[in-house]
């Protein structure tokens, strides 16, 4: 198996069993984006004890490329400070516009293919704007 098979079997796991899908009881942030281009979209809501990601669910709906990468992020995030969360997410997205990345980003790094196609760039980071959005919001 090559990596270009590993990285679509995780892609395709991520997209058909979802990590952290759906609703937290008692959010402290959460935030809502679309796609206006291609219609997906995203609920994000976290649950901040500490300074940490306690907890994170996201809802919504669109391509295998947005709900794969929301999947991942949520793994990536839990447990993290806001800080190293919002790290993450920046790195993520240097990383699938182009951009040279020598952070581990795991999972996350199956979407290396996406900055092949600039219109899948949005799906992909469609989450990681979630995240940076909720984190702007106030509580």
């Amino acid at each position: 198996m090559n990596l270009d098979e590993i990285y679509r079997e995780t892609i395709l796991d991520h997209n058909q069993s979802p990590r952290n899908y759906g609703h937290l009881d008692h959010p402290t942030k959460s935030a809502g984006l679309l796609n206006p281009t291609c219609g997906d979209q995203i609920q994000l809501e976290l649950l901040i004890h500490d300074g940490k990601i306690a907890d994170v669910r996201f809802s919504g709906q669109g391509c295998s490329i947005s709900m794969a990468s929301a999947s991942m992020m949520t793994e990536a995030i839990k447990g993290k400070s806001i800080d190293e969360a919002l790290l993450i997410a920046a790195d993520f997205k240097k990383f699938v516009t182009g951009d040279s990345s020598d952070k581990p980003l795991g999972d996350l790094e199956a979407l290396q293919g996406v900055s092949q196609f600039p219109s899948r760039v949005k799906c992909a980071t469609l989450a990681h704007n979630a995240l940076e959005k909720a984190m702007l919001l106030d509580e």
